[in-house]
């Protein structure tokens, strides 16, 4: 829900030049039979399903493979992104849902909460509350550390010039894993040749 926080994620930057974001929409959505909780002491919420509750987000098309990979990165092994059915808001009333006027249903997407329910707090997550007293620590030179794990994944993979078919990359790996399952062998992986002219 917060533009600035998906482009540095996504972008590397939270106000990225227009032609990196010019692929990206946004429309607000409901998420129903849903409920963001508040983490105990963290700043993001938790998306569980719940029968009487609604979640208030942001629908997003346009994002490419590499953007989704960044925001799995991101969202990390507390979550799982999960397939559900979300509706459009054909207008977009107040936070607490007052004046909401329901569209279409689309197939989206989301970060369902995996990490167990005891780090949950009874009490709903609140975006305005969120914006108003923790934004700062997300957007800015003060949120770096909070990208870090992304940045150092896309930055492994600029260096990877063999788009990881490399000696340590997917592939190889795939291939040492499959020669020892067969042969009951440990592989060993010759270091490269160093040369010099």
């Amino acid at each position: 829900m917060a533009p600035e926080v998906l482009h540095r994620v996504c972008h590397g930057a939270s106000n990225p030049a227009i032609t990196a974001t010019s692929n990206l929409r946004t429309v607000p959505a409901i998420l129903p039979a849903h409920r963001r909780h508040r983490v105990r002491d963290a700043d993001y919420p938790a998306v569980l399903p719940h029968p009487t509750s609604t979640v208030r987000g942001t629908y997003v098309t346009g994002l490419t493979d590499a953007d989704i990979w960044r925001l799995d990165i991101f969202e990390g092994s507390e979550y799982e992104r999960q397939v559900v059915k979300a509706r459009l808001l054909a207008t977009v009333g107040s936070e607490d849902g007052t004046g909401n006027v329901e569209g279409d249903e689309v197939e989206a997407e989301t970060y369902i909460w995996v990490a167990g329910t005891d780090r949950l707090e009874a009490r709903e997550w609140d975006f305005g509350e969120f914006k108003q007293e923790k934004m700062r620590f997300w957007v800015g030179e003060e949120a770096e550390k909070e990208f870090a794990e992304v940045d150092e994944a896309v930055e492994a993979r600029r260096r990877d010039r063999t788009g990881g078919r490399g000696l340590n990359g997917h592939i190889s790996g795939q291939l040492k894993d499959t020669y020892e399952k067969e042969t009951g062998k440990a592989e060993s992986v010759a270091e490269p040749v160093k040369s010099a002219v």
